[in-house]
């Protein structure tokens, strides 16, 4: 009976994303009361997910601890949601749903790999869901955000240093460092103070020594993310194809430099060009990815009905091949597709922003967020090299869900700032 539920559910839940998805590209058509009416189902949808998956997983193993953990996650999605709708008139609400979504998906495979983890996951989305739920009001109120790029400069260059010299090595890079046994990326915050730095110096000028100083402060951060962010905030910012096209021949010459400098990414390389080659060394994590990406097929083996535990960093690097494998390829599917319509919000955000800083903000942070799922995806298909980036919202990483919650609050607070500006506007034609 257990196996024959565990078979049904896993079309069921694909079925819920699926509709989840489609109603969350609806909803760009839609406009006025069907836009919360949509936004209403996909709460009721994920709800449903989140109960269904497990209900799944009390039934395989029998673990008295899902129910509570459950429940307690469910009182969290709940809080969320209510203090959004409590605190911020103007919201954006596709953007707190696709948040808890992915972050439901995250807690979903998590849970199933490995409890603990999951636990401790969980703890973390909660202080980050707290502590950035005051980022849109600072966005909305703070006027002077804009004045002060040297701060963000030096507080992204401070981080680096502070990497540089007490960091970790990990598979080759050194990004990591522990403060009271807590480890911490320092680099997922370089991120986005490299963002508001890049958004107020273009802010200030575009002229060629901006644009240099901004590509200085870039080749500092030395990652591709960082790159491919640079390079079109760039492009919005001047609207300069010369600039575009430098930026992409400079990328191309400088993976040809790290291909000489840095033995991780030769050895990177190797193993996503022929990983059949060595697959008991340095091939064996992509082969495991791809064989559980092909074993799961469309639909999935179902919950703990695969194998996903024997990809090496699952949960953090190639959480999207034990999504494929155990909730199916389509399933897998609709949560990139999700991903994409963060993205989508994002750039039209930007559009609608008419301050150049805000604009910039935007486009630099929707770019790098859609790097980052790229990125992810890409290295656990093997389209690309293997990056070692996670999957924002849903692999594990304390680190990587703080900033991933203050991109989607800052991109929250313009929204905001917009549509309050708007009935402003509307206020005073109307008096």
């Amino acid at each position: 009976m257990t196996e024959m539920i565990a078979d049904v559910s896993k079309y069921l839940m694909i079925l819920l994303a699926a509709m989840y998805t489609y109603w969350n590209f609806r909803y760009f058509g839609a406009a006025g009361e069907k836009k919360r009416i949509l936004c209403t189902r996909q709460n009721r949808l994920m709800f449903l997910l989140h109960f269904l998956a497990y209900g799944v997983m009390f039934l395989k193993t029998e673990n008295w601890r899902l129910p509570v953990f459950y429940g307690v996650q469910a009182v969290f999605f709940l809080c969320y949601l209510f203090l959004y709708r409590k605190l911020y008139r103007n919201r954006s609400d596709i953007l707190v749903n696709n948040v808890c979504f992915l972050l439901c998906v995250g807690f979903i495979i998590l849970t199933r790999l490995s409890f603990e983890k999951s636990v401790r996951q969980f703890v973390l989305v909660v202080f980050g869901a707290a502590v950035t739920l005051v980022i849109p009001f600072i966005i909305d109120h703070a006027w002077q955000l804009s004045r002060i790029p040297w701060v963000y400069g030096l507080l992204g260059l401070a981080l680096l240093w502070i990497v540089y010299r007490s960091g970790h090595e990990s598979y080759g890079a050194q990004l990591s460092l522990s403060v009271g046994g807590i480890s911490l990326q320092p680099s997922e915050f370089v991120k986005i103070s490299f963002v508001f730095f890049a958004a107020a110096m273009f802010y200030r000028s575009t002229g060629r020594r901006q644009v240099l100083a901004v590509t200085a402060v870039a080749a500092l951060g030395s990652a591709l993310i960082f790159f491919v962010t640079w390079v079109f905030m760039v492009f919005a910012a001047t609207s300069s194809r010369r600039y575009l096209g430098l930026g992409i021949l400079g990328g191309g010459l400088a993976s040809v430099a790290a291909w000489f400098l840095f033995s991780h990414v030769r050895v990177r390389v190797m193993a996503w060009r022929d990983p059949w080659a060595d697959i008991d060394n340095r091939g064996y994590q992509i082969t495991q990815s791809l064989f559980a990406v092909g074993t799961g097929g469309w639909f999935g083996m179902g919950l703990y009905q695969g194998l996903p535990g024997k990809i090496p960093v699952v949960e953090k690097d190639f959480v999207f091949s034990a999504v494929s494998e155990e909730m199916g390829a389509l399933f897998a599917l609709c949560v990139v597709l999700i991903c994409l319509g963060c993205f989508i919000q994002f750039m039209m955000i930007a559009c609608e922003m008419q301050a150049m800083f805000y604009k910039l903000i935007a486009v630099g942070l929707g770019t790098m967020y859609i790097s980052q799922v790229f990125l992810t995806v890409g290295g656990a298909t093997r389209f690309i090299p293997s990056t070692g980036v996670t999957l924002p919202f849903v692999s594990v990483g304390g680190s990587s869900v703080l900033s991933t919650f203050i991109m989607f609050s800052v991109i929250q607070g313009m929204y905001i700032l917009k549509r309050n500006e708007e009935e402003e506007d509307r206020y005073e034609t109307d008096c």
